[in-house]
């Protein structure tokens, strides 16, 4: 089943995004503790989880098998069906993208197969990407960056690349620290100073978002809000998916500079 008819499916559902046979099948399990029923939903849910890993396994360069990120990520299905609460008028899928993705996340994190001089490389980008933006805001060249970093164009592409992983962790990471915010996510109970945050986070990060150059923004969009894949990406801008690769990472660098602002 592909990505647009297992939304089209969901959009079927009852207000919690599940049909009527599913929500047996939840109030079985939450209710009665059924196994048969847990596993049910497992099943059932699967294809969120091939979907999320599919949609991160173009972002890690080929350094980790699909099959392995399919694994991860039912690990955090299987913790979001535990914890999911069905008297609460939230969305499933929408609780469980953020557990999934989180935990495939981190698998990846503990796992540290980044050569330390990629991580090295990786800082000065930010460094660079940091200082640039104080000077021209996110609206500057790939030349300007390349001059900076002492790179050609090829090589700047190549590393852009290469760090569209680390790229994607260190927002992770850096949204993490002091926060359970999530780039899309609006159905979750926090504190009061937590929600603060996570209000005064998404405020900055859609400034910046807004701010960013036309075909990051657009990448942005379509990869985090109308998950598509870098593929989808490449087909409606009309250029690579490595080029993707590349503009996705620029972008959530600076994304992440908005974040580092609040600290």
């Amino acid at each position: 089943m592909g990505q647009r008819q297992y939304r089209n499916n969901q959009n079927k559902g009852d207000e919690y995004g599940m049909s009527r046979n599913l929500n047996e099948f939840w109030k079985a399990y939450k209710n009665d503790g059924s196994q048969d029923a847990k596993e049910t939903l497992i099943v059932e849910y699967i294809e969120l989880v091939r979907i999320i890993a599919g949609r991160l396994y173009s972002s890690f360069n080929a350094n980790v098998e699909f099959d392995d990120l399919v694994s991860y990520g039912i690990i955090g299905l299987i913790d979001a069906i535990e914890k999911f609460d069905i008297s609460k008028e939230v969305k499933f899928e929408t609780y469980a993208n953020i557990r999934i993705r989180g935990a495939i996340v981190d698998q990846i994190r503990a796992l540290d197969w980044i050569p330390r001089s990629t991580r090295q490389k990786f800082k000065q980008l930010d460094e660079v990407m940091s200082k640039l933006h104080n000077k021209y805001g996110d609206n500057f060249t790939d030349q300007v960056l390349a001059d900076e970093l002492n790179m050609t164009i090829p090589e700047l592409n190549k590393f852009l690349g290469e760090a569209n992983t680390l790229s994607v962790i260190s927002l992770d990471e850096k949204l993490s620290e002091n926060s359970n915010f999530s780039i899309r996510s609006e159905d979750k109970e926090i504190s009061p100073e937590g929600n603060l945050f996570d209000k005064e986070t998404k405020k900055l990060l859609v400034e910046r978002i807004e701010s960013l150059p036309e075909r990051e923004r657009m990448i942005i969009n379509l990869y985090y809000f109308s998950e598509l894949t870098y593929k989808e990406i490449a087909n409606i801008l009309e250029i690579s998916e490595s080029r993707i690769s590349q503009l996705h990472s620029k972008a959530i660098l600076k994304l992440r500079g908005a974040v580092e602002d609040l600290y």
